[in-house]
């Protein structure tokens, strides 16, 4: 119950916001060329694995998975806003896009060279973490990819915070709990990346991205 109830919550939030959300974020990644370069990263490493098919979860308005989409990926968006899935029609009608839960996908085991989620876990309950990346894992092909954005909570006797998201309440997470978490569903870090907080933002957040990677089979 607790699941379903935050995820109507969020979806609500978003069909609500959706409109403002894709005009404000549409060139975000213009003037970020720091998330140029771990998207180009993931997209290299996910292109060797699972046919180079990318889902990108938490799609919002799909602007990311046209990035993919340009980076040479089979790239799609899966987003739990029926509006936001809208919009990424309207604005990509080459790609695809599906209404969906991160935590039970309509994704075949094993299927996916790479997973992107960028800020779409931090709208997860704590207590939920542990099914979504489940999901992450499971749709991996061996030696898959996963690449996980975030604001970091500076307080590591906290592992996570609550704070006031501009759409809907959300969590922030230390990196090193988030990283042990992963590692518990089958998923070892391979990089991260940590960009502090600039006088402009904000919210004085890190935003970290970790990128990590399933197993091969028969490998622990």
């Amino acid at each position: 119950m607790v699941e379903h109830d935050a995820l109507d919550a969020t979806r609500e939030a978003y069909d609500a916001a959706a409109p403002t959300y894709a005009e404000l974020f549409r060139d975000a990644l213009r003037d970020s060329p720091l998330d140029r370069g771990i998207l180009g990263v993931f997209a290299e490493l996910a292109a060797a694995r699972g046919g180079g098919q990318v889902a990108d979860l938490g799609c919002g308005p799909g602007h990311i998975t046209a990035y993919l989409d340009e980076l040479g990926l089979t790239a799609f968006g899966v987003d739990a806003s029926p509006v936001m899935i809208e919009l990424a029609r309207q604005a990509y009608p080459r790609l695809r896009f599906d209404v969906g839960s991160m935590a039970a996908l309509d994704i075949a085991d094993g299927a996916l060279g790479g997973v992107l989620s960028r800020w779409s876990i931090i709208h997860t309950p704590p207590e939920e973490l542990p099914v979504v990346l489940a999901e992450f894992q499971r749709v991996l092909a061996p030696g898959g990819h996963l690449l996980v954005g975030f604001s970091a909570t500076d307080d590591a006797s906290h592992p996570t915070q609550v704070f006031d998201h501009a759409v809907t309440p959300a969590h922030r997470w230390w990196p090193d709990h988030l990283a042990a978490t992963l590692r518990e569903s089958g998923l070892a870090e391979v990089a991260r990346t940590v960009r502090e907080p600039q006088p402009t933002d904000r919210r004085q957040f890190r935003e970290v991205h970790l990128l990590a990677r399933k197993a091969q089979a028969g490998t622990a």
